[in-house]
């Protein structure tokens, strides 16, 4: 299905909630000198216009990444944690406003230290096109392998990278409900493959029962595998009937031990400054194994 396109979503809450956990992965996973190798199973174009094309048509960032300065630019305490977040955004656009969101290709992009790999993959015949153009105009591009291929079959044969230190983002569309078994698959064969490796997983908070069911069943392959795991969920609004998507979650398995206080200083924030009405609320749990 080649319906979806990220920048139908770019820079929404959904992607604040996405990239402010995978910034603080990576900075914790390079607190150490060993290489570390990250994959983005579904990457996109890799950046993305907020002034034109379907980020302008879609608006969504008027509610997620606008309304965040709006918010901290009223005087408004933001944590550190979510400043650095902000910065990273910001770095992506040189001489003031904000008109471009970086992708999590284009963050993890930005992230590389010298020794380290970005795998990234991407089946729309469309935006692949656009993902290696964009990807080679990084200076970091010759350290970036792109796979026009299927990331549920292709991920195993990626595990475990060489220096075994590695992040995997798995954030599909779920427009096909077969995402959430070949998620559960791929999760699988992963941890069968590299049980240490940190594992992030985006998901859509939809009346769907395998969206509902996502978090338990990512819980009992934790359970079976002895792995520890994080669960964070934000929701900006609650209204019964309205389409467009008003909450989302990551599903970290092998989480850094800093994590849930990052997102613990976060969430508060990002609920007051992203909230719609009175049912914006967060989620944050975790289990040790």
């Amino acid at each position: 299905m080649f319906s979806y396109r990220h920048a139908f979503h770019a820079g929404s809450h959904a992607d604040i909630l996405k990239h402010l956990t995978l910034i603080h992965l990576v900075e914790y996973l390079q607190e150490k000198p060993v290489a570390l190798t990250m994959v983005d199973t579904h990457a996109g174009a890799g950046v993305y216009s907020l002034e034109d094309g379907f980020a302008a048509v879609s608006k969504e960032a008027e509610g997620g990444i606008y309304r965040l300065l709006k918010f901290k630019d009223a005087g408004n305490p933001i944590p550190e944690s979510v400043q650095t977040y902000l910065d990273c955004i910001k770095a992506e656009n040189v001489g003031g406003d904000l008109k471009t969101y970086p992708g999590s290709p284009f963050i993890l992009a930005r992230l590389l230290r010298p020794q380290d790999r970005l795998k990234l993959f991407e089946l729309h015949p469309k935006e692949i096109d656009i993902l290696r153009h964009n990807i080679g105009e990084l200076k970091q591009s010759k350290q970036i392998d792109i796979y026009a291929e299927d990331s549920f079959s292709r991920l195993k044969g990626l595990l475990p990278p060489p220096s075994r230190r590695g992040l995997v983002l798995i954030d599909p569309s779920y427009e096909d409900k077969q995402d959430y078994r070949y998620l559960e698959l791929a999760i699988e064969e992963a941890l069968q493959r590299f049980a240490t490796g940190c594992y992030a997983v985006w998901y859509p908070i939809l009346s769907r029962r395998e969206s509902i069911a996502l978090p338990d069943r990512m819980k009992k392959i934790c359970a079976a595998h002895q792995r520890s795991w994080l669960h964070t969920e934000l929701r900006v609004e609650n209204a019964p009937g309205e389409r467009r998507l008003q909450a989302s979650g990551m599903f970290i398995i092998n989480p850094p031990w800093t994590l849930e206080k990052h997102l613990a200083d976060a969430l508060p924030t990002l609920t007051k400054a992203l909230g719609i009405d009175g049912g914006a609320q967060f989620l944050l749990k975790s289990f040790e194994a």
